[in-house]
C-alpha cells in the first residue's frame, strides 16, 4: 500500500513562492507518474502539474504555467512543487498523487491516479 504525505503548505502573501513536497511510503515510486492537484470547497479537484516516471517530461496547468517547477527525487521517494509569484487564487488544499498511466504522458484526469495524499493548504493573502 502506498502512502503519501503533503508538506510545506502554508499562509503566505501574495507574490510570494512556496515549495510543496510529497514523500511517498510503501513502495518505490520510481516508474510511477506523479502528479499535483488541488481544490477549493465547493469546486472539483483540478490538475495542476505533472511528471512522467523518469523526469523527461512534465505537464502544467495554465495557471501556473510559467510559474510553477514541479521535480521528483528518485532517492527520496519525494515530489516536489515549486510555486512562484503566488497569487490568493492559488488559495486551495493542494494534493499529490500517483499514476500508473502517467508514467511515459502525464495524464490529466484524476482518475488516472490511483493514490492520494491528505492535502496541505495553501492559502495566499492579498
Amino acid at each position: 500500500q502506498v502512502q503519501l504525505m503533503e508538506s510545506g503548505g502554508g499562509l503566505v502573501q501574495a507574490g510570494d513562492s512556496l515549495k510543496l513536497s510529497c514523500t511517498a511510503s510503501g513502495r518505490t515510486l520510481s516508474y510511477y507518474g506523479m502528479g499535483w492537484f488541488r481544490q477549493v470547497p465547493g469546486k472539483e479537484r483540478e490538475f495542476v502539474a505533472g511528471i512522467t516516471w523518469n523526469g523527461g517530461s512534465t505537464t502544467y496547468a495554465d495557471f501556473v504555467k510559467g510559474r510553477s517547477t514541479i521535480s521528483r527525487n528518485h532517492v527520496e521517494n519525494t515530489l516536489y512543487l515549486q510555486i512562484d509569484s503566488l497569487k490568493p487564487e492559488d488559495t486551495a488544499t493542494y494534493y499529490c498523487a500517483v499514476s500508473w498511466s502517467s508514467r511515459v504522458e502525464v495524464q490529466l484526469s484524476q482518475s488516472e491516479y490511483t493514490y492520494w495524499g491528505q492535502g496541505t493548504q495553501v492559502t495566499v493573502s492579498s
